[in-house]
C-alpha cells in the first residue's frame, strides 16, 4: 500500500512546497475567477488570498456546510469547543481556521515549510492563536494521550506509511477522544475513468508507471504531472489495517466530483438528465473521498 522511505518522503515535501494547494486556477496559483468571471492574480499569503482560496475550496463542498458554518455538517464543532484539536497535513490553514472560529485550542502540523508559514500567516492576519509546526504525521511530535480531536483532510494518502501516520493520530488522542480522516478512494468513479481507464487505458501510461505512480501522476496536480504519491485506500483496507485500533468506525463516501465525471463520460448527458437523487446514491457509493471517524477506546 505504501511506498520507500526517507527519499520519497523530501520528494513529497518538495513537491508540495513548490505546488502548494492554493485552490487556484492551476495548481499553486493565486490566479482566481470572480463571480463575474474576471481573472484576478492575488498576493501569496495575503488576508484577499486566504479569502479567495477560501471561497473555492467551499464552494466544492457546499453539501458539507451548515448553519453553523462551513463544515459543520463534517466536524463537531460544538462538543469541542475549549477542547485541543490538532489537523495533521494543515495545507494552507482553511479548515485549521473554521476550527479557531469555532473555539477550539488549535494545533496544526504540515510536512512542508510553505504550508506552514502560509497557516502562520493565515492565523496572524485573522487574530488567531494556534500552534502551528513543521512536522512529519508518522512522527508527531506531541506527547501520547494529549488531543480531544484529531483530523486530517485529504493528506495521509501521499504518506509514503499511511497506516504509521493513522496510528500517530491515534497515539497522540486521548481516550475516549474521536478522530476524523478523509482518504481518497480507490474504488471511485472519478479513480477509475479518469486514471485507470483514461490514463492508464487509453494514453497507455499503465505500460510503463504501476498502479500507485499512475495514481500519484494523475490525481493531485495532474497537469503538473502529479505528486510523487499518491495511494488511494478502499473500505476494507480501512477497517482491517489502517482504523484497527479504534473504536465506533464509521466511514462515509463524500461524491461532490460524481457529477463532472458522468458529465464527461455521458457529454450532453450525465448530470443533467439523471435524476438528483441517482446522483445522491451513485456519490454515496462511488464518490471520491471517505471520510472516516472513530473514537479511541477508552482506558480500562
Amino acid at each position: 500500500m505504501n511506498g520507500n522511505g526517507e527519499d520519497l518522503k523530501a520528494n513529497i515535501r518538495d513537491w508540495w512546497a513548490n505546488h502548494p494547494m492554493t485552490y487556484g486556477l492551476d495548481h499553486g496559483s493565486t490566479e482566481f475567477v470572480d463571480q463575474n468571471g474576471v481573472t484576478q492574480t492575488v498576493d501569496f499569503g495575503s488576508r484577499a488570498f486566504f479569502q479567495r482560496a477560501d471561497e473555492t475550496f467551499f464552494s466544492w463542498n457546499t453539501p458539507l456546510h451548515g448553519p453553523a458554518g462551513p463544515f459543520s455538517r463534517l466536524f463537531p464543532f460544538e462538543r469541542f469547543k475549549g477542547k485541543r484539536v490538532l489537523e495533521v497535513g494543515c495545507g494552507m490553514g482553511c479548515m485549521a481556521m473554521q476550527w479557531a472560529l469555532q473555539g477550539a485550542e488549535v494545533a496544526a502540523v504540515d510536512l512542508n515549510p510553505v504550508a506552514v508559514e502560509q497557516t502562520r500567516r493565515r492565523f496572524a492576519a485573522f487574530g488567531l492563536p494556534g500552534d502551528i509546526r513543521e512536522a512529519d504525521g508518522e512522527n508527531l511530535p506531541f506527547d501520547t494521550d494529549s488531543f480531544d480531536y484529531v483530523y486530517s483532510w485529504g493528506v495521509l494518502h501521499h504518506s509514503p506509511h499511511t497506516a504509521k501516520s493513522v496510528g500517530h493520530l491515534l497515539r497522540v488522542l486521548k481516550p475516549g477522544g474521536e478522530s476524523g480522516v478523509m482518504l481518497y478512494h480507490r474504488h471511485s468513479l472519478l479513480h477509475a475513468y479518469q486514471t485507470r481507464w483514461v490514463e492508464g487505458f487509453l494514453n497507455m501510461e499503465d505500460a510503463f508507471l504501476d498502479e500507485v505512480a499512475l495514481a500519484g501522476r494523475y490525481s493531485d496536480g495532474g497537469r503538473d504531472e502529479g505528486n510523487p504519491h499518491t495511494w488511494p485506500v478502499t473500505r476494507q483496507e480501512v477497517r482491517d489495517v489502517l482504523f484497527k485500533g479504534y473504536d465506533e468506525v464509521e466511514i462515509r463516501t463524500l461524491g461532490t466530483e460524481v457529477g463532472s465525471v458522468l458529465d464527461h463520460l455521458l457529454p450532453g448527458l450525465g448530470s443533467r438528465i439523471l435524476p438528483r437523487s441517482i446522483l445522491k446514491a451513485l456519490a454515496r457509493r462511488w464518490g471520491w473521498s471517505l471520510w472516516i471517524t472513530g473514537r479511541k477506546p477508552a482506558m480500562r
